[in-house]
């Protein structure tokens, strides 16, 4: 589903990522971890077109996007969930929810979306009418994922969305990971949280210094605590 080959990128002078080689299969959750400042946040930008100066490819069922504006990949079924969340102060739950719909084109997938959401996000369901930015910062990285969703990607990119979630959120998160990927979502995730990444994982890519250093099965990565150690202890 999603290619990468030799991507480069840099900001200003600095070439931050260096030929990374990265492919994520249809149905698959693939995860790419590694220590702060290794790559991994930069590689998800620049995959979204984020990132200005950059080089290599990025293929998308087959067709090249890193030089497509940035709201083409969402078209193309490209769910992005940021670090940040980028939740829209002065909106409620709902109508956050309803930007994500924005790129749900003919709207097939809305009326089902809300349907689904008391089952896929049962907090959110009791807070649609308050404003987003009076919730938790849990259950704002719950709505930035509901966001995402709402759009019916067909693959979804998350970056760190266990961080600074109580353990309680981070649990009913991971598990909502696994069903989206039973429900046919393909999921390319960054998280910090290694040892939680990789049980839901099929594979993993390890970076090091804006450069691919490992990848393998998740679970023989979860595994080998050698590997862990080496480049991703903080």
């Amino acid at each position: 589903m999603l290619a990468v080959t030799d991507l480069n990128a840099w900001y200003g002078r600095s070439h931050v990522l260096q030929g990374i080689d990265l492919t994520v299969r249809r149905g698959e959750i693939v995860s790419l971890i590694g220590r702060n400042g290794a790559g991994k946040t930069t590689t998800l930008r620049t995959i979204m077109g984020l990132i200005t100066r950059r080089s290599g490819r990025v293929e998308f069922e087959g067709v090249d996007i890193l030089s497509l504006p940035v709201h083409h990949r969402h078209r193309l079924g490209i769910g992005f969930v940021p670090e940040d969340r980028r939740i829209v102060a002065g909106l409620s739950v709902r109508e956050n929810l309803r930007l994500g719909m924005l790129a749900d084109v003919g709207r097939r997938h809305a009326a089902a979306f809300m349907v689904s959401l008391g089952d896929l996000f049962p907090r959110l369901v009791e807070r649609l009418d308050q404003p987003a930015e009076t919730l938790s910062g849990g259950e704002q990285q719950m709505l930035a994922i509901a966001r995402a969703f709402a759009a019916a990607p067909k693959l979804m990119i998350l970056d760190e969305p266990s961080e600074g979630i109580m353990p309680v959120l981070v649990n009913d998160m991971f598990e909502l990971f696994g069903r989206m990927r039973r429900d046919g979502v393909t999921v390319l995730l960054v998280e910090q949280n290694v040892e939680r990444a990789l049980s839901i994982s099929d594979r993993a890519y390890i970076i090091d210094q804006g450069m691919i250093v490992h990848q393998g099965d998740a679970l023989e990565l979860l595994a080998n605590t050698a590997i862990q150690e080496r480049y991703c202890a903080v």
